[in-house]
């Protein structure tokens, strides 16, 4: 992994950690429970919108019921804009809680090069209870941050991919769905002999049109690509990326989009497929919610997913799959006690089925006991998880705010052919050696 510099409050930090000693397990002073205290940035009763802040307050609830009637807890709020501050400012005065809300990837390199978080697959490795996580979920987490090992717990996690209308693929005499990336374009041909729209994408919304361009582009370069674009390893002119950029120019080109690609939302895009109006769509399991509906008129059975195709030639691999988790769970290695890690076990071995039963929500867990009215889109998804051995993240992910903004307002001039595929990567790698 490679080495960052660190804010002042993270280098404090990591010298009140060392005087607080390497033990891994520190014994609560009386050898029994304690309070432990929690920072999260999703408020405890927030069932209508992520369910984390609902399904971290019913583990404590639940582990105080069933395991340990001692066991206490504060939970305190902040907001997702101020997250960051409030944890640097906790660091530095050596007064993080023991368990705490952070972003994923690089904000949480910074903690680990500072010895703040928990060795998570450690400790739970220690448990006999590692398995409970979602292996797509650890290989993403260690991904992020470059580590053989994780250093916090997902609470949600996205796998994206292409959704098909199968209806449509069957008026089309497709049989089953594309694993190469040249078995999907003559898909799209069928499908536009037999006068139906092969792909619906929001190019007005822009991100989904960059998603379509990521998708070939770590097919053909592979899994890492955007990590070494970062790096400056790779030029953002590369023949790789010119090739991804002219893949989606000449798509749309094709018609393979319809007409006024960039005029239609990722919302709109998403109805059309699941109302017969187009075949094909790239989006994430977040899909899952409107396809589950009663209102979808697909219906339970009627839409389909595959991975991102392979490319001839490429590196990337069918059982890569490009994944997000947005915000995660970091423990404090200095805090950590017998009162911690008896509920951490408690939490990863129960959260899985609590988080689907209640709520129908993958969290990042290895799911036992499924609802019996749990969706097939909800088990598709989970299906798709189990085969995850390696994972990459969106095009943007790891840009700068300049490099992300220009990457996004180009887009719609590249699908429309007001500029060329070798002047929309220029203006990457320009932009990218102007702001690194």
């Amino acid at each position: 992994m490679k080495r960052k510099v660190l804010s002042v409050g993270i280098v404090l930090a990591m010298t009140a950690s060392m005087m607080a000693g390497s033990a891994t397990l520190v014994m609560a002073e009386d050898g029994g429970s304690r309070m432990i205290k929690i920072l999260s940035m999703w408020p405890e009763d927030d069932a209508d919108t992520t369910a984390n802040g609902s399904v971290i307050t019913a583990m404590c609830q639940k582990y105080k019921e069933e395991v340990d009637p001692d066991f206490t807890w504060e939970y305190e709020y902040v907001d997702s804009d101020n997250l960051k501050t409030k944890v640097q400012t906790l660091a530095a005065s050596d007064d993080l809680p023991d368990i705490f809300a952070y972003d994923a990837g690089t904000p949480l390199v910074d903690l680990i090069e500072a010895d703040i978080p928990l060795d998570v697959t450690q400790a739970l490795t220690d448990a006999g209870v590692y398995e409970k996580l979602d292996k797509g979920a650890t290989a993403y987490l260690a991904a992020l941050t470059g580590t053989d090992d994780i250093y916090d717990l997902p609470l949600g996690l996205n796998i994206e991919g292409f959704w098909y209308n199968k209806a449509l693929f069957e008026q089309a005499g497709i049989t089953e769905a594309p694993a190469t990336w040249d078995e999907m374009m003559a898909d799209a041909d069928k499908l536009l002999e037999a006068g139906i729209q092969p792909f619906a994408t929001g190019g007005a919304d822009k991100w989904p049109v960059t998603r379509l361009l990521h998708a070939y582009a770590i097919r053909l370069m592979g899994k890492d690509c955007m990590q070494e674009a970062a790096d400056g390893t790779l030029a953002y002119n590369s023949e790789g990326f010119l090739s991804a950029a002219q893949m989606i120019q000449d798509m749309n080109t094709k018609g393979y989009f319809g007409i006024g690609a960039t005029t239609v939302d990722q919302n709109t895009a998403a109805d059309m497929v699941m109302s017969g109006e187009a075949a094909m769509l790239y989006n994430g399991s977040w899909y899952t919610s409107s396809l589950s509906a009663d209102t979808n008129p697909a219906g339970e059975d009627g839409i389909g997913f595959f991975n991102i195709p392979t490319v001839e030639g490429g590196k990337g691999t069918a059982t890569e799959y490009a994944m997000n988790c947005g915000t995660v769970l970091v423990l404090n290695k200095s805090t950590y006690d017998d009162t911690m890690a008896g509920f951490l076990s408690y939490f990863v071995s129960n959260v899985g089925d609590y988080s689907m039963n209640e709520f129908g929500s993958l969290k990042g867990y290895v799911v036992e006991n499924y609802p019996e009215d749990v969706s097939n889109y909800t088990k598709l998804v989970a299906d798709e998880m189990n085969k995850v051995t390696g994972t990459a993240n969106w095009f943007e992910a790891l840009m700068n705010s300049e490099l992300s903004t220009l990457v996004q307002e180009n887009v719609q001039s590249l699908l429309n052919g007001d500029m060329s595929a070798q002047e929309y990567c220029d203006a990457m790698a320009e932009c990218y050696e102007a702001t690194k």
